[in-house]
């Protein structure tokens, strides 16, 4: 394999697929527990999923987008939590991918390799004004020191960094800080209180005085071109997970069943031509999820091509306009199904199907979390507007208090 190419899948699926089934037997125990998913998380770091795009050249897999997404996607159908967990590693791999190589780079594939993670810092709670950014990082002796509060901060509790968007004291220009998690001036806290995506590590993290070393900051303007859409299609990937789990918990369940209802079609439910349709029905729906985002991966990898062999500015641009069209594409249908496919999960099944021990429930929670992340409206709207009026899409935006 060379720096980029493809690696084997047979070789990609040889190597984790085991892992994604140690993963899957313990998801439900976990999730009735709330357990953070510790040991998993670690199965995946000891067999070097974190490196997947990183350069074979550099010690990594040297994965594509679409291989490194379709692994998301069968890690989601274990249990949708973890790509969620690792969304802000492998956004970060993917922004040291995108930067011209250094010593700084070769230190930062070398922690990847010996299994360290970086979580999310990014979104601010509270009474604060759309734009306004209230972490704050400021020179120090040999550094910085950030201060601040985040909240949902996804993947943080398994992590070893955290990605963190502040504002620079000295200059109030937005940034990016890469602060260690291995110290008494950052807190982690368990406490994201979503009804769905609860293992995620998805909580409150704060800052007071922690260290962040000089190299470590830099302008949020340098970040690599197509991360919103990046961002989005590990979003997606989850949710085609959460679809191939619904699917697959239809059919066993089904397979399975005893009981039978009087004015059924058939002694056995599996030969009920009735419920054999619903089941049908959602495999259907799961099948189109998973290869309209196996579909939009391709375009995302073409904008890393694009960027790759310097391409034009206006090449560029447009990659990086397909790319996030079709990314807003396919959350607009996943979005839509996956929880449809959730909800007719139990018109195959009963009510004691509806038991808390068995845990059917996540799937509908879990893909209506993840389906809030973005507002699929405002998706919707962007592809709607590129469509007639040729409008470019919202790439990056902010939330806060409009007035």
């Amino acid at each position: 394999m060379s720096e980029f190419n493809s690696p084997d899948n047979t070789e990609l699926a040889s190597r984790f697929r085991p892992i994604f089934a140690r993963i899957a037997e313990g998801a439900v125990a976990r999730e009735g527990g709330r357990q953070l998913a510790h040991e998993p998380i670690r199965w995946l770091k000891e067999a070097g999923f974190g490196t997947l795009r990183i350069p074979v050249r550099e010690g990594g897999f040297g994965a594509t987008l679409p291989q490194l997404f379709r692994l998301l996607t069968e890690l989601a159908e274990a249990d949708s939590n973890l790509p969620q967990a690792l969304r802000a590693h492998f956004a970060f791999v993917e922004d040291r991918l995108n930067q011209p190589d250094s010593e700084e780079r070769q230190r930062w594939f070398a922690r990847f390799r010996d299994g360290e993670l970086v979580g999310s810092g990014w979104s601010e709670t509270g009474n604060m004004k759309l734009g306004e950014v209230l972490t704050r990082v400021s020179p120090a002796d040999n550094g910085w020191l950030l201060e601040g509060e985040k909240f949902y901060s996804t993947g943080t509790l398994y992590a070893d960094w955290i990605d963190v968007y502040a504002r620079r004291s000295d200059n109030d220009r937005d940034v990016i800080a890469l602060v260690s998690t291995h110290q008494a001036g950052v807190a982690r806290e368990d406490d994201w209180d979503g009804f769905g995506q609860r293992l995620t590590g998805s909580g409150t993290t704060r800052f007071s005085k922690a260290r962040v070393e000089q190299t470590h900051v830099y302008d949020f303007s340098e970040r690599f071109r197509y991360q919103t859409a990046f961002y989005q299609h590990v979003l997606l990937s989850t949710l085609a997970g959460i679809g191939r789990a619904i699917t697959r918990d239809a059919a066993q369940g089904v397979a399975q069943r005893k009981r039978v209802y009087s004015h059924g079609n058939a002694r056995l439910v599996k030969q009920d031509v009735q419920v054999l349709q619903v089941v049908g029905q959602i495999a259907s729906q799961a099948w189109a999820v998973d290869a309209t985002v196996q579909r939009a991966s391709h375009s995302l990898q073409q904008a890393f091509e694009v960027q790759q062999r310097g391409g034009g500015e206006e090449e560029i641009k447009q990659a990086n306009i397909l790319a996030e069209v079709e990314a807003a594409k396919a959350q607009v249908i996943a979005s839509e199904l996956v929880p449809r496919a959730a909800t007719e999960l139990f018109n195959a099944l009963g009510a004691s199907d509806t038991c808390v021990s068995k845990a059917l429930d996540r799937h509908w929670r879990n893909a209506r979390t993840v389906s809030s992340h973005n507002p699929v409206i405002y998706k919707s709207r962007n592809v709607g507007d590129w469509e007639v009026n040729g409008t470019q899409p919202t790439f990056i935006w902010q939330i806060g208090h409009g007035e």
